[in-house]
């Protein structure tokens, strides 16, 4: 089936132009700045994943074991029938405001988990077992009045938040809290207590305890949340009504003031009372002590690398010095020797020259001073020593000396001393 309308367009502006093209009608705004905040159930995940260093499919598992785990405690969770001995609960309804709902409908074993459906099956049952008309005195309505009563407040979601916040059946419990002192499993014995008071948090779900091989992050993050705890509880099921047979407003009014200072004043013991309870439990915790024992164990294992780098440079820098010590030690000693060496040396020539000095004036001297023929005269001898002397001057080395001991001893032998002294000397 196909539907056609007529209809007409509008006619055209005046401005208009047929052999123009295009037309500009109007200016593009000027490009504005904005903040954009990250919000949303997919930026919670992206965060959570970088939180915890996950991967895609490492955090929708881990999303599926938390909802199954969830899943599995709500249905450890059933409705149970109770008996309901009356003379244990209220059964005056003028005492509505202070007594267990609760346990008056039979709901004591669920209490704040009960669901809308528990509350109108064990409302149900009690109406059934204690109807005035099932009993003798039909005027005697008292106990069913409270009934009434704990059904209208269990029902409504503001009044059941309002009672839920103080409920009278769960203060012994809420009350019966570990000490630093008490003995047992620490996660037995904490477990319950953080499960009840995750009940009043605006946050959902809460972080629990976990155990001993809990992430350290997963600790930290546990702590963090109940320390900076969002609580709805808001305490005002204990409000005081003014005066019933007052309708003065400036009564109200100060009955209201009254009221808020005092929830503000339960609030505020509640946060301390509450960090208080977390206090203990981190100063018992087993696990701090193993992150406290690591990271001690990570600061002198970077102390300890430290000093065994500063001791290792230390160590370098005496071998260093002990190295420079002891060659400057050999260099001093070599050169001390050296010194020695030449001294010795020096000693060793001038005994040679003048063991060859010696030699050769006794060569002269037992050779008539060089002098051919006649005895020499004492002015002879004085100038033949004095050329010897010369020419020991002009052969300064032993070895000189030594040559020209032995080509004046040839000379001798030959009988030529005389004219090869004169030779040498001239």
């Amino acid at each position: 089936m196909s539907l056609s309308l007529d209809f007409l367009l509008p006619p055209p502006p005046a401005s208009y132009n047929v052999e123009q093209p295009t037309a500009v009608r109007g200016a593009v705004s000027e490009t504005t700045e904005r903040l954009l905040e990250p919000v949303g159930r997919h930026f919670l995940a992206h965060a959570r994943r970088k939180k915890f260093n996950r991967t895609f499919s490492e955090d929708e598992r881990h999303q599926a074991e938390e909802r199954a785990s969830r899943i599995e405690e709500s249905e450890k969770v059933t409705f149970e029938y109770e008996d309901v001995d009356i003379t244990t609960v209220n059964q005056d309804p003028t005492q509505w405001k202070t007594q267990d709902n609760y346990a008056i409908l039979g709901l004591t074993k669920l209490r704040y988990k009960a669901t809308p459906d528990d509350i109108k099956t064990a409302h149900r049952r009690m109406v059934l077992l204690h109807h005035p008309d099932k009993k003798a005195d039909k005027n005697d309505d008292a106990f069913f009045k409270c009934i009434a009563k704990a059904y209208d407040t269990l029902m409504n979601p503001v009044s059941r938040r309002q009672y839920d916040s103080v409920d009278f059946g769960m203060q012994d419990e809420d009350a019966d809290v570990p000490t630093a002192k008490s003995e047992g499993d620490f996660y037995e014995l904490w477990r319950p207590v953080f499960e009840r008071e995750s009940r009043f948090s605006n946050k959902q779900p809460c972080p629990q305890l976990g155990d001993a091989s809990t992430s350290r992050e997963e600790v930290e993050a546990f702590y963090d949340f109940f320390y900076n705890f969002d609580s709805w509880r808001s305490f005002e099921w204990l409000d005081k009504e003014a005066a019933e047979a007052s309708d003065n407003r400036d009564d109200k009014r100060y009955q209201e003031k009254k009221n808020r200072a005092q929830r503000a004043q339960l609030k505020k013991e509640d946060n301390a009372r509450l960090r208080n309870l977390v206090d203990v439990c981190l100063s018992v915790d087993p696990r701090i002590a193993v992150f406290k024992a690591e990271e001690k164990k990570r600061r002198n294992a970077k102390k300890d690398a430290k000093a065994a780098a500063e001791k290792a440079a230390a160590e370098e820098k005496a071998r260093k010095e002990e190295e420079e010590r002891l060659a400057a030690e050999k260099a001093e000693a070599d050169a001390k020797a050296a010194r020695e060496s030449q001294k010795k040396d020096k000693e060793a020539v001038k005994k040679a020259i003048k063991k060859e000095k010696k030699n050769l004036r006794n060569l002269l001297k037992d050779n008539n001073y060089a002098v051919a023929g006649a005895d020499a005269t004492p002015d002879q001898i004085d100038a033949n020593l004095l050329k010897l002397d010369d020419l020991v001057a002009a052969n300064k080395t032993p070895e000189a000396l030594v040559a020209l001991r032995e080509e004046l001893e040839q000379a001798q032998k030959d009988g030529k001393l005389a004219e090869v002294f004169a030779s040498k000397t001239a």
